[in-house]
């Protein structure tokens, strides 16, 4: 049935049909008993226990909703609906603002990429609080994703982290920095050392205000040296952060495509052994007391297998839901237990960073 809905969306512009479907996971959402529903079917189709922890959050299983898709909290309880062990919303910003000009979404069916140069177009944090306060069905972890406005000066950005701290941290059960997106200028200078430790150190003092408790992740790019991921991984570590989310989109263009000039962040098949080599790189260096959450690439089982196994705990679908819809969940489940079970890992913890180690086996295909 996706397919005919896909074939449909994808005869539109790709920022009409994505407005398209927000709308009608928006829709689903106002339907609570058919989104309980919904959800169980998907959860059934896993063959064994799949939950893990993390942060001190309990996830139904690894697979969980990347942020991007829903910038303003519009389709929350739409996508748990589909199965997705937690939703992460935004990247949101204090004010509103419409982000970059368009056009400035491209799809390359060919490659299973997306080149986006969104720019943080959101409706601002006061719009995305309205739509989390009063929220009655919370199946999973609900992360909240928060970046700076374009026109804050680089040395005002803390200022719109915690005034996004302040509206949103207490709706959510976990709070990302998101200091990596590529369409923002100068933003992934806020990776580098002094300056990150800065910024989170301020974040933390807020959040530790209003939402004490509250886990918080950074997100960082795949585009970072290896010994820049050592220095990003350090600077966690000493802040005491709850983990990382490796990684954002790349810049990167491994492929020549009719797109492939144009500026922005590529996501989507081409970016996940940039990805699993950070997570990789992040496992190795805090020896695996820094927990990971993997995004890049994924969509199918064995590319979560493949970052599990690279040492990610949690496992998060961007680009491969708009090609694989809402049935990718339920899909990968099923197999994610078969490919546990052909090598002898009772729980999904059992295989957590065993690639990440010297002389580790390569995870083979299924």
């Amino acid at each position: 049935m996706y397919g005919l809905t896909r074939s449909l969306l994808f005869t539109l512009p790709p920022e009409p049909a994505h407005r398209l479907g927000m709308s009608g996971l928006a829709a689903l959402g106002r339907m609570p008993s058919l989104c309980q529903s919904m959800r169980e079917r998907t959860l059934l189709k896993a063959p064994m226990d799949l939950s893990v922890e993390l942060a001190g959050l309990r996830f139904a299983h690894p697979v969980a909703l990347a942020a991007g898709l829903d910038k303003d909290a519009e389709a929350v309880d739409g996508l748990f609906a589909c199965g997705f062990s937690a939703v992460e919303i935004g990247t949101v910003t204090p004010k509103p603002q419409p982000g970059n000009p368009k056009p400035r979404l491209f799809r390359l069916p060919e490659h299973r990429a997306v080149i986006n140069r969104m720019g943080f177009n959101n409706h601002g944090a006061a719009t995305a609080a309205s739509h989390l306060t009063g929220r009655a069905w919370k199946p999973g972890p609900l992360g909240v994703n928060i970046g700076k406005n374009k026109d804050t000066p680089l040395e005002r950005a803390v200022d719109d982290y915690v005034a996004c701290v302040d509206a949103l941290a207490p709706l959510g059960d976990y709070v990302v920095v998101n200091a990596s997106s590529p369409n923002t200028p100068g933003l992934r200078t806020l990776q580098e050392p002094e300056q990150l430790s800065a910024l989170l150190r301020a974040v933390q003092e807020r959040m530790g205000q209003v939402a004490p408790g509250t886990p918080l992740f950074l997100k960082i790019a795949p585009d970072l040296t290896p010994e820049a991921v050592d220095e990003v991984v350090d600077v966690a570590v000493e802040r005491g952060l709850s983990g990382l989310i490796a990684t954002n989109t790349t810049i990167t263009r491994p492929f020549e495509h009719k797109h492939s000039r144009e500026a922005g962040g590529l996501s989507g098949a081409p970016v996940r052994e940039l990805s699993n080599a950070v997570i990789r790189r992040a496992y190795q260096r805090s020896r695996g007391t820094l927990p990971l959450i993997g995004v890049g690439g994924v969509f199918t089982a064995q590319d979560v297998y493949e970052k599990l196994r690279a040492g990610a705990t949690v496992v998060q679908v961007y680009t491969g839901f708009i090609y694989e819809g809402p049935g990718m969940v339920g899909r990968i489940l099923g197999d994610l237990g078969a490919l546990l079970a052909r090598d002898g890992f009772a729980t999904v913890r059992d295989v957590i960073g065993v690639d990440a180690h010297p002389g580790a086996p390569v995870a083979t295909s299924p």
